[in-house]
C-alpha cells in the first residue's frame, strides 16, 4: 500500500520533508481494525513531529504520521466487538502507532467512532482529534456539569482547530457564555460563527475582558501558549475557577501564583487514553459516537475550512506549510481518490 511519511526533521519546502513509498498491508489482530481510508485531516502535532523527530538523525524506515481519518472497516482483528466490515467509521488514532498518512491503517476498536452519515468524507475527517480534545478538556478535565449552564468559560485561540469545536461544545451542549480570542476580522467572524457570545484581542486581553463587564471568568482554556498567557489567566480567573492547557511548556509553569485563588490547573492530552491503554480508553469511542449524532443533527458543525483533493505528497506538504503559517482558520482535509 501507499504512504508518506519522512527520514528526516527537514524544512517543510525541502524536497524529502516528505516521501511517498510502498509498505506492506497490515493485518489486523486482537481488537485492530483495518480501516481503508477515504479522508484525512492535518494538525498542529503533525507539523511539530515532523520537525522534532529527526533533526539529527535520518531513519531507516519513514515516519508516517496522521491522527484524523476516515474510512470503511475492510478487516477486524479476532477480538473485535463493536465494528463489523463495511462499517464507516472516524477516529483520531493513537501516537504510539503508524498514522493514517496512508492508503491503509490499523487502528484500535475503543478509539474509534461510527462515522456521521450526512456529512462528506472531508468534512468528517476534520472532526475527530478536535472534537475528542474539546470534549475532554471541559468534561474530563474541568468536569463541567448541568450546574454549571450560564457561567463565562475564555478560550484563548477560538479559531484554530480545537478551539473552533470547544466554542460549539461550551456553548451548545455545556451551556457557557462563551468568549474567546481572535485578533483578525476574518477569524473573528469564524468564532461568532462557531457561536462565540464575545470574541476579544488576545493583546490586550485583561483590559479586554473587563471591558465586557466581566471582572473574572470561571473557566479559561489554551489553546495558544501557556506561559505567555499565564499572568493574564491568573487575574481573570474567578476564585476556586479551573484553567486548563493543550499546549505544554518548555519552561516551568509558575503555580503558585494560582494558590490565593485556590485555583485548579489542569493539561489536556487527547493521546494519554491510548498511550497507557487507560481501564477508559473506550470512552472515546463514546464520545466519537456521540459527536457523529450531534453533527448529524446539526447541533455540532464540521469545522473544515479547505479541502485538498488527492492523497500525494504534494498536498500533505501544502497542508503542513498553511499550519506552520500561523494563519489557518478551522481545519485543513486531504480527500483521497480511487
Amino acid at each position: 500500500m501507499k504512504a508518506i511519511g519522512f527520514k528526516r526533521s527537514l524544512a517543510i519546502e525541502q524536497e524529502e520533508s516528505f516521501i511517498a513509498f510502498e509498505m506492506d498491508m497490515p493485518t489486523p489482530t486482537g481488537r485492530d481494525l483495518l480501516v481503508k481510508i477515504a479522508a484525512i485531516s492535518v494538525n498542529p502535532v503533525d507539523f511539530k513531529i515532523r520537525q522534532q523527530s529527526a533533526r539529527s538523525i535520518s531513519l531507516e524506515e519513514p515516519k508516517v504520521m496522521g491522527w484524523d481519518a476516515v474510512g470503511i472497516v475492510e478487516a477486524v482483528g479476532e477480538a473485535v466487538e463493536l465494528f463489523k466490515v463495511g462499517d464507516k467509521v472516524f477516529y483520531a488514532g493513537d501516537i504510539t502507532r503508524t498514522g493514517c498518512n496512508a492508503e491503509y491503517q490499523l487502528i484500535d476498536e475503543r478509539i474509534v467512532g461510527i462515522s456521521p452519515q450526512k456529512l462528506s468524507d472531508e468534512a468528517i475527517a476534520a472532526m475527530p482529534l478536535t472534537t475528542l480534545t474539546a470534549w475532554e478538556i471541559l468534561f474530563d478535565r474541568i468536569r463541567i456539569q448541568e450546574k454549571d449552564k450560564g457561567k463565562t468559560i475564555l478560550i484563548i485561540g477560538g479559531a484554530g482547530g480545537v478551539g473552533s469545536v470547544a466554542i460549539q461544545i461550551a456553548k451548545k451542549i455545556a451551556g457557557l457564555t462563551v468568549i474567546t480570542t481572535a485578533s483578525r476580522l476574518d477569524s473573528k467572524k469564524w468564532c461568532l460563527q462557531q457561536g462565540a457570545d464575545y470574541v476579544v484581542d488576545h493583546r490586550d486581553l485583561v483590559n479586554q475582558i473587563r471591558g465586557l463587564g466581566f471582572q473574572y471568568v470561571d473557566f479559561i482554556l489554551d489553546f495558544v501558549d501557556t506561559n505567555s498567557y499565564w499572568d493574564s489567566m491568573v487575574e481573570l480567573i474567578k476564585p476556586q475557577g479551573h484553567i486548563a492547557s493543550i499546549t505544554g511548556s518548555s519552561e516551568p509553569i509558575a503555580l503558585n501564583k494560582l494558590k490565593a485563588k485556590s485555583i485548579s490547573f489542569s493539561w489536556e492530552l487527547m493521546y494519554t487514553r491510548s498511550s497507557f491503554q487507560t481501564e477508559d480508553m473506550i470512552a472515546q469511542h463514546h464520545i466519537l459516537n456521540k459527536a457523529a449524532e450531534l453533527l448529524d443533527q446539526g447541533i455540532l458543525k464540521t469545522t473544515l475550512n479547505r479541502t485538498l483533493v488527492g492523497f500525494n505528497v504534494e498536498n500533505l506538504k501544502e497542508a503542513h506549510k498553511q499550519l506552520e503559517s500561523g494563519t489557518t482558520i478551522g481545519k485543513i482535509a486531504i480527500k483521497y481518490l480511487e
